[in-house]
């Protein structure tokens, strides 16, 4: 079944990108994140733009990850509290963001920037991801208890002024690093299009030490609100969000999510870690493969803008 797709001017198989959609879906789900940090390297190795992948992504990670973070929050497994103040900052950085995006677009070099930035980011979050994960597992087989936070040990963070008692979450620690996360987390998802929560989920886990079961759904949340305002404004200002391709991977993504929520409650905390750091770094791979092996066709023909 062949579909046209008006923006990033491109015939596809339908089946194919719902196949997609409800794989990376399935992925938002398991893990707690938007992902696009999957969803928009395959639609760029798919041969869509890279400007176009960026935009049309954010629309589905709104689908999958509502989807998903419904079925956290009727188990509250959503710290309401911490979501929203990571939304204050992430609002603003997601609108910086798109902005940005723009500015980088307009100089040319947006490919180059983006696999640069996908390898170094998914490269170094996911060999720390994967380090952790492995070790809290072979602790666990060896019949060790884990290495937790002993009581009065604090750090950095535990010493900044304005702390708030997070209920849910356990915690007791000051607004300014959650509002900070989120403004960062906001700001390079949307510039890269990958929601941001696979930076979110290990920053909370390793740096607030927020417990993972609450992590999951609480970054559904933040990543539902920052991303509903990532696709409004990338269509505004870009003119760059492909809404049939959207609407595409939205219906695959919101199916394979639940899946992903179900099977994602009954798995333990370093076993999601360490298979999400996998799966981080065979995308960084990629992306690496990609910069340094010449393309096919080095050359191409476009239309810059017609002369009045």
């Amino acid at each position: 079944m062949q579909l046209y797709l008006p923006i990033a001017e491109l015939t596809v198989n339908m089946l194919i990108f719902l196949g997609v959609g409800g794989a990376v879906g399935f992925v938002s789900g398991l893990f707690g994140v938007g992902g696009g940090f999957l969803l928009t390297p395959l639609l760029i190795f798919s041969g869509v733009s890279p400007a176009v992948a960026v935009a049309t992504v954010a629309p589905q990670i709104v689908a999958s990850s509502t989807s998903a973070a419904v079925s956290y929050w009727r188990r509250r497994l959503i710290d309401e509290k911490m979501a929203l103040i990571l939304l204050s900052g992430g609002m603003i950085g997601s609108g910086l963001g798109v902005y940005v995006f723009r500015a980088l677009r307009s100089l040319g070099q947006l490919d180059l920037l983006l696999g640069f930035a996908y390898v170094t980011l998914l490269g170094v979050i996911g060999g720390l991801m994967l380090r952790e994960s492995v070790g809290a597992i072979m602790r666990s087989r060896a019949g060790r208890p884990p290495v937790g936070r002993r009581p009065g040990q604090h750090n950095w963070v535990h010493g900044l002024p304005l702390k708030v008692r997070f209920r849910r979450s356990k915690i007791y620690v000051s607004v300014l690093p959650v509002v900070a996360l989120g403004f960062g987390v906001g700001f390079l998802g949307t510039v890269l299009g990958i929601g941001g929560g696979f930076l979110l989920v290990p920053a909370l886990i390793y740096l607030l030490r927020v417990p993972t079961t609450v992590v999951v759904g609480t970054s559904l949340g933040y990543i539902v609100c920052t991303m509903a305002l990532a696709t409004v404004l990338h269509a505004v200002a870009n003119g760059s969000v492909d809404i049939v391709l959207a609407f595409l991977l939205m219906i695959g993504g919101v199916i394979g999510a639940q899946f992903g929520a179900q099977i994602g409650q009954t798995l333990r905390g370093e076993h999601l870690r360490a298979l999400l750091a996998i799966i981080v770094l065979a995308v960084a791979m990629r992306f690496l493969f990609d910069l340094f092996v010449a393309p096919p066709d080095p050359y191409s023909i476009e239309m810059l803008g017609a002369v009045a």
